[in-house]
């Protein structure tokens, strides 16, 4: 089976072959997508944003960790961290449809869990749906089921993993 990545690329060929195809010139091509330059995800709001220049130029729905109140601030508890981080790595082959990691706990979040004694936890991710579901495709489109991470559908995640690049500031707000 071809992994996510091979069928990212094969998608981009098709793309670039289409476009030559008489009556198709018209159709977007992979290349042609912009490049956010920040992403702002607004927990109360369910929502991602990518931005370019200051200006929203996509927004998506989201689902957050199960205890979607509040900042992060141990291993296990089910909530998605604030503050401001980058989107430090893509993993095409993750137990999702598609993850980019996002670099919590920084400094600050370590220094805090410090002071209370646990550890921050980590492997927070913006990513797709799982590629073993246990779950209806409603229940994932409609509730919070991440550990912590940042979930959006799959074909959303096709287009923020086109749309973004590594150290792309993300800030994430209550």
């Amino acid at each position: 089976m071809p992994g996510r990545l091979q069928i990212l690329s094969a998608l981009s060929a098709l793309l670039l072959v289409a476009s030559a195809v008489p009556g198709l010139q018209g159709m977007a091509l992979a290349t042609d997508f912009p490049i956010a330059d920040k992403v702002v995800v607004e927990k109360a709001n369910r929502k991602l944003h990518l931005l370019k220049g200051g200006v929203a130029i996509r927004s998506f729905d989201i689902a957050l960790g199960i205890r979607p109140v509040g900042d992060k601030e141990r291993e296990g508890d089910f909530k998605t961290p604030e503050g401001n981080y980058l989107l430090d790595a893509k993993n095409p082959d993750s137990e999702y449809f598609l993850a980019i990691h996002v670099s919590y706990p920084n400094r600050r979040d370590r220094a805090e869990a410090r002071k209370k004694g646990v550890d921050p936890g980590g492997a927070i991710m913006i990513h797709g749906q799982p590629n073993d579901p246990t779950r209806s495709e409603a229940y994932y489109r409609t509730q919070d089921w991440t550990n912590g991470c940042i979930a959006v559908s799959n074909s959303d995640m096709i287009d923020i993993w086109l749309m973004t690049s590594e150290n792309t500031p993300i800030e994430i707000r209550p």
